[in-house]
């Protein structure tokens, strides 16, 4: 996964606004990456950029090797469904469906019939495998993100995106969120790209990427520590005001 001078424009004329400027960005296989920085930094556009669900302005994106610049729609969202996967905040569930229908899901949309037993077993890896036949409603906040985990794993994509994936939940539920995120890493060679705000969040990471005003501002290789990052967060949080 990499990004390569990627700028994000919105807006035309005087209202222009540039919210990622040149950004250069690798993310290697089977690594695990923070993006951190102030409101505004551009955190949610490199993540929407990285993902193809929103087109760049200038610069290349490479998911898998492949440049999408150049897809048009329904190859690009025949890319992302096999290659990437997604964990959001707010879980987005289908409500009618049932944990396992749910974690299917992105198997059915890339064309492919599931293994036998192939559900059952990312449930379990999650924790869930007693709760295959339960709807969104009868789960607690952090099993429905563990729910969104293992339909992020279930194709094994390339690269999974989360953004702010335990803002919604209370410490132990993101704690373990985190655990099975690093999990993935460490046992699937997963790579995951994580959005976030929360120095502890952000400890879980191999690295840290910040930005400010749409710029790679500091990159930390770790592990690194919740106290150093929340260091340099409060630099740039001082300095973007």
């Amino acid at each position: 996964m990499e990004m390569r001078a990627v700028t994000k424009r919105y807006g035309q004329g005087g209202n222009t606004v540039t919210a990622l400027d040149a950004v250069d960005a690798r993310f290697a296989p089977g690594t695990f990456t923070a993006v951190m920085g102030p409101s505004g930094s551009g955190k949610s556009t490199l993540l929407h950029c990285a993902a193809g669900l929103d087109r760049v302005t200038a610069g290349e994106v490479l998911i898998d090797g492949v440049p999408i610049g150049g897809l048009n729609e329904r190859a690009l969202t025949r890319l992302r469904r096999k290659r990437v996967g997604f964990v959001f905040q707010a879980f987005n569930l289908i409500p009618a469906l049932t944990a396992a229908q749910n974690v299917v899901l992105p198997l059915r949309l890339a064309g492919r019939r599931p293994r036998a037993g192939e559900v059952a077993a990312m449930l379990g890896e999650v924790g869930l495998a007693e709760r295959a036949g339960h709807r969104p409603a009868e789960l607690s906040g952090g099993q429905q993100q563990r729910v969104a985990i293992a339909r992020a794993l279930v194709t094994r994509p390339a690269v999974i995106f989360a953004d702010e994936p335990t803002g919604a939940l209370d410490a132990r539920s993101g704690a373990e969120v985190l655990r099975l995120l690093r999990a993935a890493v460490d046992r699937h060679g997963q790579t995951i790209v994580m959005v976030t705000h929360d120095p502890v969040a952000a400890a879980h990471a191999d690295r840290v990427l910040f930005l400010a005003d749409g710029r790679v501002v500091d990159d930390l290789a770790g592990p690194v520590g919740a106290e150093k990052i929340a260091v340099h967060t409060a630099r740039l949080e001082e300095s973007a005001r």
